[in-house]
C-alpha cells in the first residue's frame, strides 16, 4: 500500500515565500534604524553597511521571483480578488524595498561627503568663475589644482602621522606583553620557592613537637625521681 505525498500548490508556495521576503524586509529594516548607533566610517561599519547592502540585493531578487511567479499562476488556481490582494501586497512590500535602497545610498553619500568634503566647494568655483576670461579660467583651475594638492598632501601627511601612532601603540602593547610575560615568570618562580620553603618549615615543625616530646618525658622521669627521694626522706626521718 502506497503512501500519499501532500505537495504544496503553486499558489501556498507562493505564500511562503512572500512571508519569508517580508521577513527579511523586517530585518533589513531593522538593520537601518541600528546604523545610527555605529561611528561615521571605520572598519565596523563598512562591514555593516555591505551586509545590509547584501540583505537588499537578496530582498529585491526574492521580490523578483516573487513578481514572477504570481504572473505564472494558473488563473484558475486562485480568485481574482486574492490576485489583487497578492499583487498590492508585493507592490507594497517593493515599495519598502525601494525606500530602504535609497536609505542606504544616503547613508553611503553621507559617508563620502564626510570624506571627500560636501559638494559646496564646486558651487563656489562656478562662482569664482563667473566672469573671468579663458586666460583668467586657466589660472582658476591652476589654482584650484594646487588647493587640491595641498589638501591631498595633508590627507597624506594625517595617514602617515596616523601610521607612526599605530606603530608606536602596537610596540608599547608589545613591550607591555613582554613584561606581563616576565612578570608571570617571576612569579611562579617565587611560588615555587615558597612551597619549597613551607615543606622545610613542615619538617622541622614536626622535628620540634618530635624534640619537645621528649623533653617532656625526660622532665616527668626527674620529677617522679625527685617526688621519690623526699617521700623516702620523709618517712625516714619520721
Amino acid at each position: 500500500m502506497g503512501h500519499k505525498i501532500d505537495m504544496a500548490s503553486p499558489a501556498d508556495l507562493w505564500v511562503k515565500e512572500y512571508g519569508e521576503a517580508s521577513r527579511l524586509a523586517d530585518e533589513v529594516s531593522k538593520m537601518l534604524s541600528e546604523r545610527g548607533s555605529l561611528p561615521p566610517s571605520g572598519p565596523e561599519t563598512q562591514r555593516f553597511l555591505s551586509g545590509l547592502r547584501r540583505h537588499i540585493t537578496i530582498l529585491g531578487t526574492r521580490l523578483g521571483k516573487l513578481e514572477a511567479d504570481l504572473a505564472s499562476l494558473p488563473r484558475k488556481s486562485i480568485s481574482d480578488k486574492e490576485m489583487h490582494k497578492r499583487h498590492e501586497l508585493l507592490s507594497n512590500l517593493r515599495a519598502r524595498e525601494k525606500q530602504m535602497a535609497s536609505a542606504l545610498n544616503m547613508s553611503y553619500a553621507a559617508d563620502r561627503e564626510d570624506l571627500l568634503g560636501s559638494s559646496k566647494g564646486t558651487v563656489d568655483e562656478v562662482k569664482r568663475a563667473a566672469g573671468l576670461d579663458n586666460q583668467g579660467i586657466v589660472g582658476l583651475q591652476r589654482q584650484i589644482m594646487r588647493e587640491q594638492d595641498e589638501g591631498l598632501e595633508k590627507l597624506e601627511e594625517t595617514v602617515y602621522s596616523t601610521k607612526h601612532i599605530a606603530l608606536a601603540v602596537n610596540e608599547e602593547l608589545n613591550l607591555h606583553t613582554r613584561l606581563i610575560d616576565t612578570l608571570d615568570q617571576r612569579v611562579e618562580d617565587t611560588d615555587s620557592r615558597l612551597q619549597r620553603v613551607q615543606k622545610r618549615l613542615a619538617i622541622l615543625n614536626k622535628r620540634n613537637k618530635a624534640g619537645c616530646s621528649c623533653m617532656c618525658l625526660v622532665l616527668s622521669v626527674l620529677a617522679i625521681v625527685i617526688l621519690a627521694v623526699i617521700a623516702w626522706m620523709l618517712l625516714k626521718y619520721l
